[in-house]
Order: C-alpha cells, then sequence, then structure tokens
C-alpha cells in the first residue's frame, strides 16, 4: 500500500512511526507545515514530522497551501493508494479527498463524534471527561465529520496532564491505525457514521485561555491546570507581577472571603478561596524566577501572605 503522511507535531510522529515500521507498507512521501523559525535567534526548525521523514530518507514537502493547483497536480503524479492525516494543520479541499483509491483517513484525539476540531486532549480534562480515545474516520469535507473506521478507548486518570494524556493518546494510534489499514485493504472495515447530535466542537487554545478567573470552582480551577500543561500553562496575577501555577488540589470547604483570597499557608501548599472550595497550590512560577514546590517558594520571598489577593490583571 502506497502511502501518503501528512502531519506536524509530536501527535502524529507515533502514527508515521507505526507506518514506516511496517514491512507491508509503504510510505512514499510526507506532507508537513512550513518551516518556522523560532526563538530570539530565529533559528529554522522543523516540525517532529518532518524529523521523523528524513531520519528514514522519506522525501518531504511542506506547502504553504496544500490546495493550490501545483500540490494537487503532485499528489497526483505519487499516486497513493491512500492518504493518511494526523494533526497536520490545513484543511484538504474535495480533490485531494478523492484522489487516492482509498481516499483519506484521519488519527483524532477523541471518541468522535465529541471532541471535534483542535483540541480535543485538553478539553476533555477541562470538561471532567471519564474517558477518552482515538478515532480513526474517514475524511469528509466537513471539520472531522467522516464515517468512524475505528476507535480505541483509555481511561482519563485524576492525575492526567494535557502532556500525559497526549502522550498515551499517541501511543495508542499507531497500532490502531495498522489494524485500520489492514482492514480497509482487506474489505472488512465497517463504517459507522456520527451521531451529529452527539458532537461537541474543541477550538483552538490561545495564550490568554491559561488565565485563571477564581470565581470558579476549585475543580475547574485543578482540571484548568492539569489540561494546560505543557501549554498555555495556568497563570494569575499577584502585586503586579505573573505567577504561573503549575500544580494544585482541590479542598471541601469555603470561607466569606472573596474569590482569589488567601485563606492560609502551609509548607506544602498555598490556599485559596475559589467560587467553590479552596485551591491548593503546590508548585508555582514565579515571572522571570525558575519552578519550584511551595516550600522553596515560601523560604526565598514574602509575596504571598494571608489575606493577598490573586488577580486577572497586572494592573488590578
Amino acid at each position: 500500500m502506497r502511502i501518503v503522511f501528512m502531519g506536524t507535531p509530536d501527535f502524529a510522529v507515533a502514527s508515521l512511526d507505526a507506518l514506516i515500521k511496517n514491512p507491508f507498507l509503504n510510505v512514499v512521501a510526507v506532507y508537513t507545515q512550513p518551516d518556522k523559525y523560532r526563538g530570539r535567534k530565529a533559528q529554522l526548525t522543523y516540525s517532529p514530522v518532518k524529523v521523523k521523514a528524513m531520519e528514514f530518507n522519506i522525501p518531504v514537502y511542506t506547502p504553504v497551501k496544500i490546495r493550490e493547483p501545483e500540490n494537487i497536480e503532485q499528489l497526483r503524479e505519487i499516486a497513493p493508494d491512500i492518504i493518511v492525516v494526523a494533526a497536520f494543520g490545513q484543511i484538504l479541499p474535495k480533490e485531494i479527498l478523492e484522489l487516492p483509491k482509498y481516499g483519506c483517513v484521519n488519527v483524532h484525539a477523541s471518541l468522535l463524534p465529541k471532541y471535534r476540531g483542535a483540541s480535543p486532549i485538553q478539553r476533555v480534562i477541562l470538561d471532567g471527561e471519564p474517558e477518552t480515545g482515538v478515532t480513526i474516520m474517514q475524511m469528509a469535507q466537513g471539520l472531522d465529520t467522516g464515517d468512524m473506521l475505528a476507535r480505541v478507548k483509555t481511561k482519563i486518570l485524576p492525575t492526567d496532564t494535557g502532556e500525559s494524556l497526549h502522550d498515551r493518546l499517541a501511543e495508542l494510534s499507531g497500532p490502531l491505525l495498522i489494524r485500520t489499514l489492514d482492514a480497509i485493504e482487506a474489505g472488512e472495515v465497517r463504517p459507522e457514521p456520527q451521531n451529529d447530535a452527539e458532537s461537541c466542537y474543541a477550538g483552538m487554545i490561545r495564550k490568554e485561555d491559561g488565565l485563571l478567573d477564581f470565581s470558579q470552582s476549585a475543580a475547574a480551577l485543578e482540571r484548568a491546570v492539569r489540561a494546560y500543561d505543557p501549554w498555555p500553562g495556568t497563570y494569575t496575577y499577584i502585586n503586579g507581577l505573573q505567577l504561573s501555577i503549575l500544580r494544585a488540589k482541590v479542598l471541601p470547604g469555603n470561607t466569606v472571603k472573596t474569590p482569589g483570597t488567601v485563606t492560609s499557608i502551609t509548607n506544602s501548599g498555598i490556599n485559596i478561596q475559589t467560587g467553590d472550595g479552596i485551591l491548593t497550590v503546590t508548585e508555582l512560577k514565579l515571572q522571570g524566577k525558575k519552578a519550584m514546590p511551595v516550600r522553596d517558594f515560601l523560604n526565598g520571598n514574602r509575596l504571598i501572605t494571608v489575606g493577598s489577593v490573586f488577580t486577572s490583571s497586572p494592573e488590578a
């Protein structure tokens, strides 16, 4: 089976690696997002998928817009039997979806039809879902709306972060993809239409999504701390300085304090009143400083005291 793979971030690498290592599959080309200049030194960097493809000397293409006629013609010349897509970052036009013998399949990090879109991993943690998984679907012109070909589930642990859940789903995606391609080639796949009434959308995450609103419940804030680890991270402000919250837990009970107010401090945590319950911060990072447990942070400064109030902006 001649395969063209389209993907960009770390999540997609596991699927590409599984395809490369299968002796019955032939990855003839890889498409990924264009190289970017990053950091203060503006160093040119490749996507994780491009790095993996170069490791195995697979031809790599980085079109700015995959839908341009010259890119579609290039795909016709490559003549893939199937196109496998995993977090590519561009929408494929109808001409590409219909080009291969077996069409295009997508590796999506949720149990469709729930959590279509760009950030399903973070959203399932934010929403307190008990489980999630990976879905392989036949791509259609809608956003993540195609027929489901295969799914695998995993429980969401109380300790899961965006990073840990991302890594587990990526690990599950490779074997599921190989089984699905085998079924497609053997004519044994059983497409299942999605129920649009059960769908929900997980939009693109922005840096400002990590700003904590202490009028929310402690449980919701704790989930945000985990969901947005490692990016964009969660943060608040104290005395005009940005403070990143890296680890936290929930304590029951309330006080009459305004949400965001520090109710008590121990060597193991800073207790903050929320809209419902107490959020205990156990690890944090002050702007311009290194991350540290609360005990070490308290030894180094007197910035936070009982009665201090965390705010949503440096000017508040």
